[in-house]
């Protein structure tokens, strides 16, 4: 039942990241260029008030500063950083650099929450990393350096995002919606005064830049975290990291069937050796225990057993 139950949660925990995969999508054919600053406050603040209203509680005590931590790493930093990636690289490319997350998740969970690095885990952060090559990698690319770094920065903060969030868990009392609400609100007013002092705002917004704002606030931020927050909550944290190797399926997939683009041999076997490490990367049910032999009750003797009736008679004459 348990292992039912963990795998139904990895399933549901793995929308968010398919969600995401959508990103680079949505951020190259929707909304203003060159403007990830407006494209992550946006996408964080509107849906982190949105439910702080609905939850009507602010942090307490520790919880401020660590709701703010959260925030930003999980939201303002990581999301700002996708961005970067997702303008100054192919979307491939960053692909492959983010893949590098889980390999971080094993390593902070092993130092702050004592999990044991398993060569299982290993396996998996090879194959995933192995996979995004294999889907996403076509021959030579011009790399620039600060989307690299930008894309290595997103992969380092989303692993330590979901390594804190597992330490210090959910406070008691304080729903999933409203905790989710914290993160996003805290995270999108870190990026704020960026967004207003280093970017201009776009002289009109299209049809498109309004589908897009939408989508990325309602599933994008809203739903999406909600479901990545509860996942984090239930499953270990090394499992929950696999799960993000989900986003560059997502991201080809979407390239395929928008953008008439092809599925090449290695594509697909990119595909399959991903989803062997997503699976890989998930708790294993543990072993039944070797059933123990119920012992034999002592053998009697006809010493302690009552004397039966008859010989009773024939001993008494």
């Amino acid at each position: 039942m348990k292992s039912r139950q963990n795998g139904l949660t990895a399933a549901l925990t793995g929308l968010a990241p398919a969600i995401w995969g959508s990103t680079y999508l949505v951020a190259t054919e929707l909304l203003p260029p060159d403007r990830p600053f407006l494209a992550t406050t946006m996408r964080a603040l509107p849906g982190g008030l949105f439910l702080l209203a609905l939850g009507q509680k602010l942090p307490a005590g520790i919880w401020w500063w660590r709701a703010l931590v959260l925030g930003v790493l999980n939201i303002g930093a990581f999301n700002f950083l996708l961005f970067v990636a997702a303008y100054r690289l192919p979307g491939g490319i960053a692909a492959m650099i983010m893949s590098a997350q889980p390999m971080f998740v094993v390593i902070l969970a092993a130092l702050f929450l004592g999990d044991r690095i398993r060569g299982v885990h290993a396996l998996a952060c090879a194959m995933g990393a192995g996979g995004v090559v294999l889907l996403v990698f076509k021959g030579a690319a011009s790399l620039d350096t600060v989307g690299v770094l930008a894309a290595g920065g997103g992969a380092l903060c989303m692993a330590s995002g979901i390594t804190l969030t597992k330490r210090w868990s959910r406070p008691e009392g304080v729903s999933l919606l409203t905790f989710t609400g914290w993160q996003l609100t805290s995270g999108g007013l870190v990026l704020l005064p960026f967004w207003l002092s280093l970017e201009d705002l776009p002289d009109g917004l299209t049809g498109s830049n309004v589908i897009g704002f939408a989508y990325l606030i309602t599933l994008g931020a809203v739903l999406s975290y909600i479901i990545w927050f509860r996942g984090i909550e239930r499953l270990p944290a090394v499992a929950v990291s696999f799960l993000a190797l989900g986003s560059p399926l997502v991201a080809t997939l979407l390239g395929y069937l928008v953008k008439d683009q092809t599925l090449s041999v290695l594509q697909i076997v990119g595909v399959v050796v991903i989803f062997l490490a997503i699976v890989l990367g998930q708790p294993r049910p543990p072993r039944p225990k070797p059933e123990e032999t119920p012992s034999a009750p002592p053998r009697t003797t006809d010493s302690h057993l009552p004397d039966h009736p008859v010989l009773e008679q024939e001993r008494s004459g």
